[in-house]
């Protein structure tokens, strides 16, 4: 009950915000650090859980979504398999090694975007599927890593690198679609480099990823509900689809210069956003955020389910609330297309304190790539980069 009044008196008070007043927003914050969950909300799910969401906050709306109703019984726990990520915040170990860019001075605008920063950078805007499989924190760091190669090669080099050869070839990041360590996604991309390769409708690059779309927790239906088992964990080809002649598996792969954990500062991760773009975050998902269609995500209710990992593409205030903006990889038919906004500044479910990064290695590349990008692409103007 002090929470709903606490939460209540909120509702009314955030009316008053002033976007541009500091004070007012730090005062916001404070409420949202003080807020308590109680053991009622914990323990809610399905239609009374959307109901108690909807109704004791205004901030982002639940819905019922298709996918539920196919988890009964036993089979019910089956959907936190796609949480793959075991521990969302950063290791003391690899806190030792953060990205310098924290250190740098920077005007920090109250709204950034990388999808209208980087306009010509078109995987900025792609939402992909995981399917039935744990692979977030495959897709968190290969959709990350492809926008920081568009980027850092000022638009020349558009590509989308292969969830499938992270996930089934990188065995010290985990254990393939049972989860994996974002980290260690991008210290493989360092040390032994990524193919590319498109989702499964495109099968597109060397090697697309092998698991058909499905309906992550949505109510529309423009794919088939998910399977209740995780597929297992595809088998490490080395060698690209037969259909690719474009280069070799080994003459395909891109590589990344260095990786890095960003400190679990709200400053330090926009600072890094804004210098070599999106980042791949980890946090933890509870039952309400699967019912999630649109607005700020606040936790509100319902039991923890796992650790999860996306890309982080910008942030902004809405109505006086600061919040992130990240895709996730549950296609385009769940959230904002694709796409849901978090609360930020308070690291609501640790999304502050598990984020990773690094920098491609643009000399690696074959820089006919680039050659051929250009002619075979509208007109480019460093200016949009």
């Amino acid at each position: 009950m002090k929470y709903l009044l606490l939460l209540a008196c909120f509702v009314v008070g955030a009316l008053c915000v002033c976007d541009s007043d500091e004070d007012n927003t730090v005062s916001v914050l404070d409420q949202f650090r003080d807020r308590e969950i109680s053991s009622y909300a914990e323990k809610l799910e399905g239609d009374d859980l959307i109901d108690y969401v909807n109704e004791k906050q205004s901030y982002w709306t639940a819905k019922k979504q298709r996918r539920f109703s196919h988890y009964h019984g036993e089979s019910k726990e089956k959907k936190w398999g796609l949480m793959g990520v075991n521990h969302v915040r950063l290791s003391v170990k690899a806190k030792q090694h953060l990205s310098s860019t924290k250190d740098r001075e920077m005007a920090i605008p109250e709204n950034f975007d990388s999808r209208e920063n980087w306009p010509n950078c078109q995987s900025l805007r792609n939402i992909r599927d995981q399917s039935s499989c744990g692979s977030c924190w495959a897709f968190g760091a290969v959709e990350a890593m492809s926008d920081r190669i568009c980027i850092a090669s000022k638009g020349e080099i558009q590509v989308s690198l292969s969830a499938d050869d992270l996930l089934s070839c990188c065995k010290s990041c985990g254990f393939g679609c049972d989860g994996g360590d974002p980290l260690a996604a991008w210290k493989y991309w360092v040390k032994t480099g990524i193919v590319t390769g498109s989702n499964y409708t495109a099968n597109e690059g060397c090697k697309p990823y092998p698991f058909p779309p499905c309906e992550h927790h949505s109510k529309k239906t423009h794919f088939d509900p998910c399977p209740h088992d995780l597929y297992p964990t595809p088998k490490c080809e080395k060698q690209c689809v037969s259909k690719y002649t474009d280069k070799s598996y080994n003459d395909d792969k891109f590589y990344g210069s260095s990786a890095y954990g960003v400190k679990d500062d709200v400053e330090a991760i926009q600072k890094e956003l804004m210098t070599h773009g999106p980042l791949e975050i980890a946090f933890e998902v509870y039952e309400d955020f699967l019912n999630y269609d649109g607005g700020v995500y606040v936790h509100t209710g319902g039991k923890l389910g796992g650790g999860h990992a996306v890309k982080l593409v910008g942030w902004g205030v809405e109505n006086g609330i600061p919040y992130w903006t990240c895709a996730n990889s549950w296609n385009t038919d769940w959230g904002e297309d694709g796409f849901f906004r978090i609360l930020r500044g308070v690291d609501e479910c640790g999304i502050e304190s598990g984020v990773v990064g690094g920098i491609p290695k643009l000399n690696s590349v074959d820089w006919t790539l680039r050659r051929h990008a250009r002619h075979h692409r509208t007109h480019f103007d460093e200016n949009d980069i």
